[in-house]
């Protein structure tokens, strides 16, 4: 895999790394009173008890929520770092703005004679085709009309 597409991927991954961590801190973050003009927010007991159904993973979950930001921020930092190993490993531009300048100039340049080569022979693959054709209904008017070819 070269190096943008590796780029490409690491990207992915610290966009689901980040999307799971939020989803996973509002998911499973204790209530908390936001202002003291609000009343208090339920107990975890209370909230559980609303719930019919719940497993011990949940409890699991919130019984280990304080380690779970340090956990996610440390995979989020990992995958920064290899990110940012990954950008480190860019060829570095040769000569600096002023030649890759040039040398897009010069790619430009090279990219239109390609294109005129190429309707060149657009051109005369289309006229190739008018001919036959023309060739092609000569040779079925004749099938039709019973006339033997010239």
């Amino acid at each position: 895999m070269d190096i943008i597409s590796q780029l490409q991927e690491q990207v992915n991954s610290i966009a689901a790394i980040t999307f799971n961590a939020f989803g996973t801190l509002q998911r499973d973050a204790p209530p908390v009173q936001l202002s003291p003009n609000y009343p208090e927010p339920p107990a975890a007991a209370a909230a559980a008890t609303t719930t019919t159904t719940t497993t011990a993973t949940d409890g699991d979950a919130t019984a280990a929520f304080p380690e779970q930001p340090k956990q996610l921020s440390a995979d989020l930092v990992k995958a920064a770092k290899q990110f940012d190993a990954l950008v480190a490993a860019l060829p570095l531009s040769e000569g600096g703005e002023e030649a890759q300048l040039k040398r897009i100039a010069e790619l430009q340049v090279e990219n239109d004679l390609i294109g005129q080569e190429l309707q060149k022979q657009l051109e005369a693959a289309e006229k190739e085709l008018k001919q036959v054709q023309e060739l092609f209904g000569q040779a079925a008017d004749n099938c039709l009309n019973m006339k033997k070819p010239e």
